[in-house]
């Protein structure tokens, strides 16, 4: 009825989502909900009379609609992530974060963010995009993982599943490759006719039907070079025009009332980890953690707890390191006497 693609609709709807004039209900398929907002956008969205004779169809949209972030006496507000947890927009090329990757997908250029576990890439990618669709990547992953395979129906019978990447591509959703660089080449391969010029996979197993991404659709990639096995190919560099380094925001961690000495210990070990003097340094995620284990736990579990989250090799200097801004030895936590 509106002349545009399913996707194209999606995206407009993820938008209303965004702005909380409409709510998601359902993933497969897709369904939405009107709020309490929703007549009062509808409203102030300006019309124009439709031409009696229309000659040439609307255009579609290319990509989700570029959107500027709310904000608050200057600051952008914080964003909802599917999980209900709030995601605080960071700097990026003098624009919040969520936006210029919303900026990107418009313009079709493809982005890989690189970063230790645990600095926050996921969460700034969900936050961009209502509409995406993840891939956990590892050295298991298959081909059939990301296009689809056959699966045993309820008769006994076969049929033929799409996966992640078809479901994004027909839909015109973002398709995020989280730990892209732990998949391998071979696999990823099945990947990059959808991101060039072609925007269209082969699925051979399921009689050689082509595939041909909808508006909107676009692929993101997580990268985290410390992770054993993970290796940034050139093949799949350079599918990534823009690549953008992840790294813990330690004032984030502060404002958000994380244990100030907590945030002092992580950045004194993140100094230390870029001279090269220790491997490992607490992100925010651990940081995070911490916090919450503190409030269950106490303070003094929560410092032994982070000397514990240590790596082996990297253990002793944590514990070295806590023990002096705290005063006092501190060692894993572990398990005392019997009671």
């Amino acid at each position: 009825m509106l002349g545009h693609s399913g996707g194209a609709v999606g995206n407009a709807c993820d938008t209303l989502v965004v702005r909380g004039e409409a709510e998601r209900v359902g993933s497969n398929p897709r369904m939405y909900r009107a709020t309490s907002r929703t007549t009062a956008a509808a409203q102030a969205t300006p019309t124009s009379p439709p031409s009696p004779t229309p000659s040439v169809p609307a255009p579609r949209p290319t990509a989700q609609p570029t959107k500027a972030a709310p904000v608050s006496r200057g600051r952008p507000l914080p964003i909802m992530r599917p999980n209900g947890q709030r995601y605080h927009p960071r700097a990026l090329a003098q624009l919040p974060d969520v936006e210029a990757l919303r900026r990107l997908r418009e313009a079709g250029v493809a982005v890989l963010l690189y970063g230790p576990p645990g600095t926050g890439k996921t969460s700034l990618i969900e936050a961009a995009f209502p509409d995406l669709i993840t891939v956990a990547g590892d050295g298991d992953t298959t081909v059939g993982d990301l296009i689809g395979e056959y699966t045993q129906d309820a008769s006994g019978g076969y049929e033929f599943i799409y996966g992640p990447l078809v479901t994004a591509m027909q839909e015109g959703r973002a398709l995020l490759l989280d730990d892209a660089t732990l998949i391998s080449p071979k696999v990823l391969a099945a990947l990059y006719p959808a991101m060039d010029g072609r925007r269209q996979i082969q699925v051979k197993a399921h009689k050689g039907e082509a595939i041909t991404a909808a508006d909107g659709f676009y692929v993101i990639a997580g990268h985290n070079p410390g992770v054993h096995g993970a290796v940034l190919t050139e093949a799949l560099a350079s599918r990534f025009s823009v690549q953008i380094q992840v790294g813990s925001d330690y004032d984030l961690a502060a404002s958000l009332k994380i244990n100030r000495t907590a945030v002092r210990v992580a950045r004194h070990l993140a100094a230390g980890q870029q001279a090269g003097e220790v491997g490992w340094a607490p992100q925010l995620r651990e940081l995070i953690a911490f916090q919450k284990i503190a409030d269950v736990l106490g303070t003094e579990a929560a410092f032994a707890n982070l000397v514990g989250v240590a790596p082996l090799e990297d253990r002793d200097v944590v514990a070295e390191i806590v023990t002096k801004a705290l005063g006092r030895p501190a060692t894993a936590l572990a398990l005392g006497r019997q009671l």
